[in-house]
């Protein structure tokens, strides 16, 4: 299948690099404002996910790896670009600019013929995190969102919680990596100063916003209004966890709640009992790497919480599961 990536970027450069590792897929563009020789370094050099080992050059409207040409566009208006000379079958909008269906659908008016957002999406699309509600996916999609790396690694955790137990509801708070949405010194930052996200980012712990726990809502919709939640951006580069806390339908014990992740294991939901930390988890490819030795049940006045703790490389995890979800699009 024909691939372009419009925004070549951190989630941009790593569903380029899962692409090229499966034959389903051919990148065939990229659109991006940076130059062709930029985009190679970038593509070479990641200090999160190390030198990529690829031979890999560059002329003034391509990048080379293995001696493939991937054509390089800087066009700001997707509506300009030749998707449709060039027989583009999806487009991973990979910007975060693009996030509306309307503006999305620029690149469809271009000739591609889907569009996948590496964002939460605004407007009338289904929002599919893979394994937990892909099989809502039908051949007439045509603009779809891949939600936000959060919700990659939230969504297949409740879901095994709210399938076996039921879910009352609950808090979620992510430990997240920073992000090019912050700064690395204090800054003025257009979200405003109650976002605290223009604080410098690897001197700081920032507590910050997600709309991950409202976005559940979109994926699994008996969820809807269940959850809230925050963030709070530490100072690493890469690595996150999900601290999910839960009022449960039935009463269960940490074996019970265990044996429901390692029995629903798949690629989107792996599980672990070594006492891992955040730098473990840097170039994992699941959506949610539950930690079973944090899981937690207190009981009192006979009333349950439970304690659940997810880690995901909120690049890596991310990005394989929107090529996965991409895949499955495309074969409907």
């Amino acid at each position: 299948m024909k691939i372009a990536i419009n925004g070549f970027g951190r989630i941009g450069r790593l569903v380029y690099r899962l692409m090229k590792e499966d034959d389903f897929f051919d990148v065939v563009a990229i659109n991006d404002l940076s130059s062709s020789e930029e985009l190679a370094y970038l593509l070479r050099y990641d200090t999160n996910h190390r030198t990529y080992d690829k031979d890999i050059t560059f002329d003034e409207e391509d990048i080379i790896i293995d001696g493939k040409k991937t054509r390089v566009y800087s066009e700001m208006d997707p509506s300009n670009l030749p998707w449709g000379e060039l027989g583009i079958d999806l487009v991973f909008e990979c910007t975060g600019k693009f996030t509306k269906k309307e503006e999305a659908n620029k690149h469809i008016l271009a000739g591609a013929k889907k569009v996948l957002i590496s964002a939460p999406g605004k407007g009338d699309m289904k929002t599919i995190v893979y394994n937990v509600n892909d099989d809502i996916l039908t051949s007439d999609d045509v603009i779809v969102s891949a939600a936000s790396c959060t919700t990659n690694c939230l969504a297949p955790i409740v879901k095994v919680l709210d399938d076996n137990f039921g879910i009352e509801r609950g808090f979620m708070t992510t430990i997240h990596a920073y992000t090019n949405d912050q700064v690395t010194l204090d800054v003025s930052h257009k979200k405003g100063i109650k976002e605290r996200r223009g604080r410098a980012c690897a001197m700081n712990i920032v507590p910050t916003s997600t709309g991950a726990a409202i976005a559940i809502g979109k994926v699994i919709p008996s969820l809807d209004g269940k959850l809230s939640g925050g963030a709070i951006r530490v100072p690493v580069s890469d690595g996150s966890l999900v601290d999910l806390s839960l009022e449960l339908t039935e009463k269960v014990t940490v074996e019970e709640i265990n044996s429901a992740f390692i029995n629903n294991a798949s690629e989107t939901l792996v599980t672990t009992t070594d006492p891992i930390v955040s730098s473990d988890v840097i170039g994992t490819t699941c959506g949610a790497l539950a930690d079973l030795s944090l899981t937690k049940v207190v009981e009192h006045d006979g009333k349950q919480m439970v304690k659940v703790i997810s880690w995901y490389d909120n690049e890596m995890g991310y990005s394989a599961q929107m090529v996965r979800t991409a895949k499955k699009l495309l074969s409907l």
